[in-house]
């Protein structure tokens, strides 16, 4: 069975961008403006990994949507991904599993998603 991904990002032409690349790598994706609350999404949507944007309009922070979801979610794998790299060194940053800066081309993205995701399924095994 297909592992799903949650994409949660405010631009339309990154979901869909990112939902395009990352179902032709075999993933199911889900997608969200960053509207709804997250806790919600994540139970309607049971995704294996959550790619994250970190500024979400109009006035969202993935910082703290991150923050949000660890209680009830600690294991469950985020990767942040901003058009700003200065948020890397965010402290609010070290919850996330991984960092991308966004970019057309999601090679970064993919490795980081499977290499996250390998391990989550070998470390269960």
């Amino acid at each position: 069975m297909a592992q799903k991904l949650l994409v949660i990002d405010d631009e339309l032409h990154i979901r869909m961008l990112y939902q395009e690349e990352l179902t032709h790598e075999g993933y199911l994706v889900a997608m969200s403006d960053g509207q709804e609350p997250i806790v919600d999404l994540i139970a309607r949507e049971a995704p294996d990994l959550i790619v994250l944007d970190i500024k979400i309009e109009p006035n969202i922070s993935g910082l703290d949507l991150l923050q949000t979801l660890r209680g009830p979610y600690p294991n469950l794998p985020v990767i942040l991904s901003t058009a700003y790299d200065s948020f890397q060194y965010d402290l609010k940053s070290i919850a996330a599993d991984g960092y991308v800066v966004k970019s057309v081309d999601l090679t970064e993205l993919r490795e980081k998603i499977r290499n996250i995701l390998k391990n989550k399924t070998g470390a269960g095994q």
